[in-house]
């Protein structure tokens, strides 16, 4: 007895360690669950430090997408096979709209405007709408735009691509010089501080969309859902009648949308329309309350 008793000891003595290490395996396991739980949850978001996100996310943004080489004739021969592409598919019509719009003064105008200004005023106030009203759904929806907008980036290097207004032997006005205005960061005296071979993907239909999607998502006001829809509508047609992208360009925006809702879906495990509304004070369990700055 006195051997089986020694044996059994020993071979816990064994085991014991064995034990230990699972324990603390499933116990960093927990840890490590535990606060990918607590990164991943809607929280409140703070002010300051949205401002200071935000403007620091467009200012690299701008800086990367301006950085990216200016390859001229390589974006020149990828118009040239775009516009041959579209005449193919038979919706190369971006030119007869452009001669279109263009003969009406006044809604041309109109158009540069809209495509120099509400690109950002509508974001930004959709941003500051999701930030006050949704604030359990706001960081999930800022991921999806941020991450759009970072794959747009790899587009301009990998793709780069000249607008219909500067394509070779093309028949497209350009808008904003015939005009005179300021509706295009790559015409006029602004083309020397912006990429104008930067043209694929359109991010003002990534952007217009996403406020499009978010408005008609979260607005209770039907009309204004229905203005949400008509708002990428609208854009799509001004950066064609403006000559400034093609129709495939818009395609191109669009799919760099779908990447961003599918990062937000991965790391929140829902779509950003999905998550709560409200967001807790304290923990968990804390009362559901709007956000306030």
């Amino acid at each position: 007895m006195g051997e089986t008793t020694v044996t059994t000891r020993e071979g816990h003595d064994r085991a014991a360690p064995h034990s230990v290490t699972d324990e603390t395996a499933e116990g960093n396991g927990r840890v490590v669950k535990g606060l990918l739980r607590r990164v991943r949850a809607p929280r409140r978001p703070r002010l300051w430090f949205e401002i200071l996100l935000i403007a620091i996310s467009y200012w690299t943004y701008s800086l990367i997408r301006n950085a990216v080489p200016e390859q001229k004739a390589e974006a020149l021969r990828n118009a040239d096979w775009l516009w041959k592409a579209e005449h193919s598919l038979g919706i190369a019509v971006e030119e007869s709209v452009n001669h279109t719009v263009n003969s009406v003064t006044w809604l041309i105008v109109g158009m540069n405007y809209y495509y120099a200004t509400l690109h950002f005023v509508v974001t930004l106030g959709v941003l500051v709408w999701l930030y006050r009203s949704h604030p359990g759904r706001y960081a999930a929806t800022r991921l999806t735009l941020f991450a759009t907008t970072a794959v747009a980036l790899v587009g301009y290097y990998l793709y780069p691509l000249a607008p219909p207004r500067l394509m070779n032997g093309g028949d497209f006005v350009d808008t904003v010089m015939v005009h005179h205005t300021w509706g295009s960061m790559a015409s006029g005296d602004l083309k020397h501080v912006s990429n104008q071979y930067a043209a694929m993907p359109s991010m003002h239909i990534g952007w217009s969309t996403w406020c499009g999607l978010t408005i008609f998502a979260l607005a209770t006001v039907p009309w204004v859902r229905v203005l949400g829809l008509l708002y990428p509508v609208a854009t799509l047609v001004v950066i064609v009648a403006t000559a400034n992208h093609f129709w495939l360009d818009a395609v191109g925006g669009l799919m760099c949308l779908a990447f961003g809702f599918a990062v937000a879906r991965l790391w929140y495990g829902k779509l950003p329309y999905a998550l709560p509304k409200l967001v807790p004070v304290q923990g968990q369990g804390g009362p559901l309350l709007p956000v306030k700055p």
